[in-house]
């Protein structure tokens, strides 16, 4: 009991001190890509400036989006330039220097937008410095938890059987970590809480999975077989869980894959302190439970030696 609390703690505190480094460099070090870009009418000072864009429009009803923007309009052989008030399928009208001018769409040539183009920052990639280890750990455990099954059901001890119970108990523990992270990077990076893609509704079957794990141990009364059949359980569940972490390789998917040299030093620095930190979460908190479940079966053990 006491060297399973001695290693917990110690494993805590380096979790913790590493996990808030890996807070701390992923919001105030590790830079932020962008996965698109902002267009504005006017130039104003930001290190996201990507420079000026002129872009042709080749009919009337598209400069609608660009109300407030410097545009040049050739129109019946004329061309007016100006600031764009106003645009749909009829008119388009612009302000210039002389006053408004009303442009007839049925007359329009072809138009010329003119403005200033900025990076649009990937904010929710802060989220995967966290997102991506907890997720890696839920596979690991869970990949335990069948093992420790694997071996209970070879030699019917029964600390195996409360080694696989402890590890699918962590295991659910992140796998609630990753959907509650991936939902926020789902809503920042794709606009939407859900989707029904390939990583993202194999996974959520792996959630499935862990929790029908602690339904079946709990509507089981007789010890062995309760054992036996969540030991059969957690193994063909684990199936899932290389399913749901290479499916994104093998058909396309829009959930992005980290792939070798794609971190600039900052980011990848972050997250592999980020790795480091949740996998001495994980252990902590397996060790830690583990020996609650040892002091439990002390306790146990002395009752039923005093009832003699």
């Amino acid at each position: 009991m006491k060297s399973h609390t001695t290693r917990a703690f110690i494993a805590l505190a380096i979790g913790g001190v590493l996990t808030l480094a890996a807070f701390l460099g992923a919001f105030f070090w590790a830079g932020v890509p962008d996965f698109g870009f902002v267009r504005t009418a006017e130039r104003t000072d930001s290190v996201r400036y990507q420079g000026p864009f002129d872009q042709e429009i080749d009919e009337a009803r598209y400069l609608a989006n660009f109300a407030g923007y410097d545009v040049e309009v050739t129109a019946g052989g004329e061309t007016v330039r100006g600031d764009l008030v106003e645009a749909d399928e009829t008119h388009v009208t612009i302000e210039t220097a002389d006053g408004e001018v009303t442009v007839s769409a049925a007359e329009f040539e072809t138009g010329r937008v003119r403005g200033s183009s900025y990076g649009r920052p990937d904010w929710g990639q802060k989220i995967f410095y966290f997102h991506v280890p907890v997720a890696e750990i839920s596979f690991i455990v869970f990949g335990f938890a069948a093992f420790y099954s694997l071996r209970f059901i070879m030699t019917r001890k029964r600390e195996y059987d409360t080694k696989a119970r402890v590890s699918m108990e962590v295991t659910l523990m992140f796998v609630m970590l990753t959907m509650a992270t991936g939902i926020l990077w789902t809503k920042a990076a794709w606009g939407v809480w859900w989707d029904w893609e390939p990583r993202l509704t194999t996974y959520f079957i792996m959630t499935l999975l862990v929790v029908a794990y602690f339904v079946l141990r709990n509507s089981v009364e007789d010890e062995e077989r309760r054992a036996m059949y969540a030991a059969v359980f957690s193994i063909l569940g684990f199936i899932d869980a290389p399913i749901s972490f290479f499916i994104t390789r093998l058909i396309p998917s829009n959930h992005p894959v980290i792939e070798r040299g794609g971190l600039e030093p900052p980011m990848l620095i972050s997250f592999i302190i980020a790795q480091i930190g949740m996998i001495a979460l994980g252990y902590a908190i397996y060790q830690l439970r583990m020996g609650e479940m040892l002091l439990k079966d002390r306790i146990e053990s002395a009752k039923t030696q005093l009832e003699r």
